[in-house]
């Protein structure tokens, strides 16, 4: 990835946390702004470079510009609530996704049964075609919601598919952990990748029908399952990766997913408790957002921008410590307190620096599988 780029997705990703904090400082703006937080992140940010990592070409091309141009778009029409031009344009975003997932792959996913196919390739597929799906959805619950009011739910909310866009990105950090796993590595860890693979997926797609009937207790057993997949997932990685440089970061991230797993469930189990006050808790809930977002989600995404330049001269521990510092502490207290707000923005500028521009070490990183 060029330098232009790279300096181009570091301001996005600023732009987007920075967007994070807005209430603060512009407390009488009616506008959520919690959708440019989440949109010029995982939308936009990220579901360019999925693109780009897709086509496995050195810039971005036509496609993956003219994506980015409309994801900017749709996230100021949503940001404005203005929805005609935004239901218009998720589907045209959609229907770029899934050229692009066509061409690499096929017009049904049939690589997911298959038990030939590399996980880290079904992961692939399973983010572009869970990022086209996403943006449908998202437009068929505008039009509900907006226009046509047939179906009346309380959950079936636009904020809460919008959050769903993170999903896609998380899977294709998935794809980048499994591409880094050894392939020849026997029956029982062949059968524990693929039940990786459906545990997230199916989990994550069960957990939302839950969502949306408000399932509480439903919901507790399927973030449990989901935990102790992201576990397993865990000691795959520790045991089968290679000790390369960016599995320092990837293991970083798969600790913040960790986090974000434990916080889930325990919102959960809270919930259901006499004394739940959604106001009281919601500094648990900023933990689990930043924890997922800017910690887990950026592990993977900074692995992609740079993965032709690893290794790179950093000294990745301290690096790592400052982004759990910040994501863990500096910003849940950043969205109450501005002072902590702009610290954390100075130190998540910092960590962008470090981790997407320090030079080359002289050798390249191995080509990703998937």
């Amino acid at each position: 990835m060029s330098l232009k780029i790279k300096i181009f997705f570091a301001l996005l990703m600023l732009t987007a946390l920075m967007f994070g904090f807005a209430h603060l400082f512009f407390p009488e703006v009616r506008y959520n702004f919690e959708r440019l937080h989440i949109f010029l992140f995982n939308l936009c940010s990220g579901g360019t470079i999925i693109i780009y990592f897709s086509e496995r070409k050195k810039g971005l091309s036509a496609k993956a510009l003219i994506f980015l141009f409309l994801a900017l778009c749709y996230a100021v029409f949503a940001f404005m609530e203005i929805y005609i031009p935004a239901m218009i344009i998720s589907i045209i975003l959609a229907l770029i996704v899934e050229s692009v997932r066509i061409r690499l792959f096929s017009l049904l996913p049939v690589q997911f049964f298959k038990n030939n196919e590399p996980v880290s390739a079904k992961f692939h597929q399973a983010s572009l075609l869970c990022l086209s799906c996403g943006l449908v959805i998202s437009c068929g619950v505008i039009l509900n919601n907006e226009y046509l009011h047939f179906v009346s739910m309380p959950k079936l909310k636009l904020d809460t598919f919008f959050l769903g866009f993170s999903f896609p990105v998380s899977l294709i950090t998935m794809s980048v952990i499994f591409s880094f796993m050894k392939e020849e590595t026997g029956v029982v860890f062949s059968a524990l990748k693929e039940t990786g693979f459906w545990a997230i997926n199916l989990g994550v797609i069960i957990f939302f029908i839950f969502i949306l009937f408000e399932k509480l207790f439903l919901q507790a057993i399927i973030a449990l399952i989901l935990f102790f997949a992201v576990i397993m997932i865990f000691y795959l990685y520790y045991l089968l990766a290679n000790a390369l440089q960016q599995k320092l970061f990837l293991t970083s991230g798969v600790g913040f997913l960790i986090v974000t797993a434990v916080t889930g469930i325990a919102y959960i189990i809270i919930e259901f408790m006499p004394t739940y006050d959604h106001e009281h808790l919601k500094w648990l809930l900023w933990l689990h957002t930043f924890a997922s977002l800017y910690g887990w989600n950026l592990c993977g995404l900074a692995v992609i921008c740079r993965f032709d330049d690893f290794p790179v001269k950093l000294h990745s521990l301290p690096v790592i410590i400052l982004h759990w510092i910040t994501m863990l502490i500096f910003a849940p207290m950043g969205k109450s307190y501005g002072i902590f707000a702009l610290l954390t923005l100075i130190c998540y500028a910092s960590i962008l620096y470090f981790i997407l521009f320090s030079k080359k070490a002289g050798t390249k990183g191995r080509k990703l599988k998937g």
